[in-house]
Formats: structure tokens, C-alpha cells, sequence
């Protein structure tokens, strides 16, 4: 991630106030918020970016072995960028071995596999297949957050009626008086043939 001049004098300005407390003007907290914001969406555009290269690497497994060499910088990028290589990928990847490139991403992909096994059964949780979400920024010690927010006026409180709950909404009719319920027929007489 690379920030501009502008986002880098404001992330410096505000880790100066996040160790030295002190009022903000607007001016400030509408700039760290719009960096806040702007990190926001790079962190999304993040993920979706690594669901697709994902998403990209399982077509690519699929069209085996037309689609070798694709598949290998695709795996590649992937490792880089911190995947976790499955079963899928490592049958693969011993189909392909005859390939230079192919063995030598065996071998990686096996260490990486027995590493994320060891790490699961030692009670790691090793998981570098999602991003961790971040928290937003919500407040700045000093900033809006510190004026007092006006209180609001409450609701006058209903006065009290015989024979009702408070709080509970006044019943519907339908609940007071029920349906009136049409007389049904009596059965028709079986004749008794002569």
C-alpha cells in the first residue's frame, strides 16, 4: 500500500496525536477520516483483488493440463502473496512434475502444506487465506467526539389506564371480539332406499 504526500502528513499528524492527546480542529478529523476511509477501501479492493486471483487459480487448476503455464505464475503469485496451497494443488503440481518450474513448486508447496498441518495440530490458528478486518475509525481523542452531544427530549410518558399493560400497544378488535362463526349445515339424511 503507498501513500501519498499529502495521506503521509496526515497519518504523521495523527500518530502525533495518538501519543500526545490534544483538542483537534475540524479541519483535522475530516482529513484523518477521509485517510481512515481511503485505507477502508484499499483494504477491500485488497480482498477482492485476492478472491478473484483466487477464484482465477482454481479455473486454471481445472483446464489442466492445457493451461500449465498460466496455472504456474498464477500459484506463484499466490504463494507471494501469502496463499495456503490445498490438496488440489499439489496433485496437481505431482502431475505436472516433469516441468522444472512444476517440481520446484512441489517442494515449496509441500513445506508450506506441512507447516500450516503442524501449525493447525499445535493449536495455531494459521489462516492467511482472508485478511483480518479492520476496526473503523470512530473517533480521535479531541476531536467531535469530545464536544457533548445536546440531549435529546424524551417522550412524555402515557398515563396510566385501568386494565392495560403500559408499554403494550392497545389490542386490535380483531383480538377483543372474535369472528363470529356461520352456522354449519346440518349433515344430509342418508335415505333408505325401499
Amino acid at each position: 500500500m503507498a501513500f501519498s504526500a499529502d495521506e503521509l502528513r496526515v497519518l504523521r499528524r495523527a500518530l502525533a496525536i495518538a501519543l500526545h492527546p490534544m483538542p483537534l480542529p475540524d479541519e483535522d478529523v475530516q482529513d484523518c477520516l477521509r485517510l481512515a476511509g481511503a485505507v477502508d477501501e484499499a483494504v477491500g479492493e485488497a480482498g477482492r483483488l485476492r478472491t478473484f486471483l483466487l477464484a482465477d487459480l482454481v479455473r486454471y487448476r481445472n483446464a489442466l493440463p492445457g493451461s500449465v503455464s498460466g496455472y504456474l505464475e498464477l500459484l506463484q503469485d499466490a504463494l507471494a502473496g501469502g496463499y495456503d496451497p490445498g490438496p488440489d494443488d499439489l496433485a496437481a503440481l505431482r502431475a505436472l512434475r516433469h516441468r522444472p518450474l512444476a517440481a520446484a513448486l512441489l517442494e515449496r508447496c509441500q513445506v508450506l502444506a506441512e507447516r500450516s498441518v503442524q501449525a493447525r495440530l499445535a493449536g495455531r490458528a494459521v489462516s492467511v487465506k482472508a485478511p483480518a478486518p479492520r476496526s473503523r475509525l470512530l473517533a480521535l481523542p479531541g476531536g467531535r467526539a469530545a464536544e457533548a452531544e445536546p440531549e435529546r427530549p424524551k417522550a412524555p410518558a402515557e398515563p396510566a389506564r385501568p386494565g392495560r399493560v403500559p408499554g403494550r400497544p392497545a389490542p386490535k378488535p380483531s383480538e377483543v371480539f372474535p369472528p363470529r362463526r356461520r352456522p354449519v349445515p346440518p349433515p344430509p339424511q342418508q335415505r333408505a332406499a325401499g
